[in-house]
């Protein structure tokens, strides 16, 4: 089933009903800088911190944005693909949290380190990770896809949560190598900890914010609300929005429009500059929507409703940021014609990639359990190796 398959006409997903409110509506404390049609707002005193980190974007550089947009989507596009066709184990889509990833990604400096969850395709794609590691992972030909030091971007984290902790101690180890608040721009390192909406009822988050505040770690946590922990919507995890529970642990928390990837830079921007200079954590919720399933192994028909689909459709972050761009003449059908055509070439370079790579050597299971040589590991791999050698005779 497709993820723009919908439950039969009249049928009622099992266990929700949505509330009757506008859940597209992320409410007056929400940052944003282009509405849903594409048009840019003004600057407000709830904006006002924010928008400086706008100026200094040239058409170039909004061009780039889209052009991340455009290819990140296809990416996971092709990588939804592949599991269908049997590529692919397993793989979580971010479709529609494209603006929430991409800005959050520009915004970091080569040397502040991300740690991901496991739908950070797009921070890995700022990060500069080859997209075909992240499908290596997926097919289970590797230990995990990448050096994490080559891009300052950590291993996926599949144990919910998890990868917050991670991000804190590493920023508290920054900050003690004197990273922070140095005044120097190409030392000064900040870190950056993405999890979803889901990740903040874990115990592992809410430690890592006692943590963090207590230290004063250069860190952002990063909440992707997409509405959904799987089949569990918003007002079954929480009773406030996951921006305010900040307050409560002595730190700033910003709302930002997740589909806006101006305003999801900006924030993240200015997140990321307090964290380096030594101001020490924010917590930002970027409001934004998973429009497909939770991975290729749920069915979110069986628990949602395609009218609240469609509501969140019309703020699609790919589209508003075009509409923008081509009213202030920045790009023409040519340019997205163009760039269309990169992301198929890029698409056709991942499937390649994916079908051709290597199964890993079998032995290779036993190579990095433990630190230093293990007897009973040793034995294991033998019985393994004796296993294997009765096939080959």
């Amino acid at each position: 089933m497709s993820d723009d398959e919908v439950a039969p006409e009249g049928a009622t997903p099992t266990g929700h009903e949505p509330p009757e409110r506008d859940i597209t509506d992320g409410g007056p404390d929400m940052v944003q800088f282009l509405a849903a049609d594409g048009t840019r707002l003004e600057v407000t005193p709830q904006t006002e911190p924010y928008a400086a980190y706008l100026e200094d974007l040239d058409e170039d550089d909004l061009r780039g944005l889209l052009r991340d947009l455009i290819l990140v989507r296809r990416v996971d596009a092709e990588g939804f693909a592949l599991q269908r066709q049997g590529e692919l184990g397993l793989w979580p889509s971010l479709l529609g949290q494209e603006a929430a990833q991409v800005g959050a990604g520009r915004a970091m400096r080569p040397q502040d380190y991300a740690f991901p969850g496991y739908r950070e395709h797009g921070v890995a794609w700022c990060k500069g990770v080859p997209p075909e590691n992240l499908l290596g992972m997926f097919r289970g030909v590797n230990h995990g896809g990448w050096d994490s030091n080559d891009n300052n971007f950590h291993l996926y984290t599949i144990v919910i949560g998890n990868q917050m902790l991670h991000a804190v101690g590493y920023a508290m180890g920054v900050d003690r190598d004197g990273a922070v608040g140095s005044g120097d721009p190409e030392r000064d390192t900040a870190v950056m900890a993405f999890t979803g909406d889901g990740g903040t009822a874990q115990g592992d988050f809410n430690e890592s914010l006692v943590f963090a505040a207590v230290t004063g770690a250069p860190v952002v946590f990063y909440v992707q609300n997409n509405h959904w922990a799987i089949s569990e919507p918003n007002d079954r995890q929480f009773t406030i929005p996951p921006y305010r529970r900040a307050d409560g642990f002595g730190f700033p928390g910003i709302r930002v429009d997740g589909n806006d990837v101006l305003a999801s830079y900006a924030v993240s921007r200015h997140a990321l500059d307090r964290a380096r200079s030594g101001q020490g954590p924010t917590l930002i919720e970027a409001f934004t929507y998973r429009m497909g399933a939770h991975t290729t192994s749920d069915d979110p028909t069986k628990y949602r409703i395609s009218a609240e689909v469609d509501a969140w459709r019309a703020k699609d972050p790919i589209d508003r940021m075009t509409a923008y761009l081509r009213a202030a003449g920045a790009v023409d059908d040519a340019w997205i014609e163009r760039t269309q055509e990169e992301a198929d070439e890029l698409a056709a370079r991942i499937r390649k990639a994916c079908q051709t790579m290597p199964d890993p050597p079998h032995e290779e299971m036993f190579a990095h359990v433990y630190a230093e040589p293990h007897r009973l590991v040793q034995r294991e791999a033998q019985a393994f190796a004796d296993y294997q050698a009765d096939f080959e005779d």
